[in-house]
């Protein structure tokens, strides 16, 4: 049996006073949930709309849900009521149909803009130069229902931990042009997710504000 308060303690003990845990409890049950939950844990990442769903009216009204996984278009409307941070924006037009639910409900929901900065094909999210042309686009700052916060990024899943953190210091790099040029009014443009269970101390090294952890506290997934 996982323990799951301690698993908690162990990898709060890594984390810098402001940064940000998401516990990554997608694919596992309520129970476990409950059990970090009971253990001081807030902030949850799920990435199906379904499985959200069910925990949001099973869990405690304070958790606060982030959505972390690729988002379609279609699908927007059914965890706008749920989520106060989506992770995994990727194009313009999901930005749009985010503001167009969020105005419904007169609600702003958060979001990250996910970018790609590994090599693996297998990785989603904007490249550097799409992220770049969308901001350019401008069309974004009439999205009154959105919240730009930051960026959100996964490195490359092997070994080479200089390549490991040399995708992570281009997402940084990244964050740092982008604040800047766009967002140098903003002080909710602040939020740099990237890191997991096998890289986030050394996503910490590297600018890292928030951490997507999973099976170090939950252990494996239950599909």
């Amino acid at each position: 049996m996982t323990n799951i308060a301690s698993n908690l303690n162990e990898i709060r003990k890594d984390l810098p006073a402001n940064t940000k845990l998401v516990a990554v409890s997608k694919f596992h049950p309520i129970s476990s949930i409950k059990a970090a939950y009971d253990a001081g844990q807030r902030i949850f990442g799920e990435s199906r709309e379904q499985e959200l769903r069910q925990k949001v009216e099973a869990l405690p009204k304070d958790i606060e849900w982030h959505f972390i996984g690729h988002l379609q278009t279609n699908k927007v409307k059914y965890i706008v009521p749920y989520i106060s941070l989506i992770e995994s924006v990727d194009s313009l037009k999901l930005l749009v149909e985010i503001d167009r639910q969020a105005t419904k409900l007169n609600k702003v929901v958060k979001v990250l803009l996910e970018v790609k900065v590994a090599a693996e094909d297998t990785k989603s999210g904007l490249t550097p130069e799409a992220c770049r042309a969308l901001l350019e686009d401008g069309s974004w700052k009439a999205l009154s229902h959105v919240e730009i916060c930051g960026l959100m990024t996964i490195a490359s899943n092997v070994d080479d931990l200089e390549q490991v953190a040399c995708e992570f210091d281009e997402a940084d790099s990244f964050f740092m042009e982008l604040k800047s040029k766009y967002f140098a009014a903003q002080d909710s443009f602040c939020q740099k997710s990237w890191g997991m269970s096998h890289d986030y101390r050394l996503a910490l090294e590297h600018g890292s504000t928030m951490v997507r952890i999973g099976t170090s506290i939950f252990g494996e997934r239950q599909y």
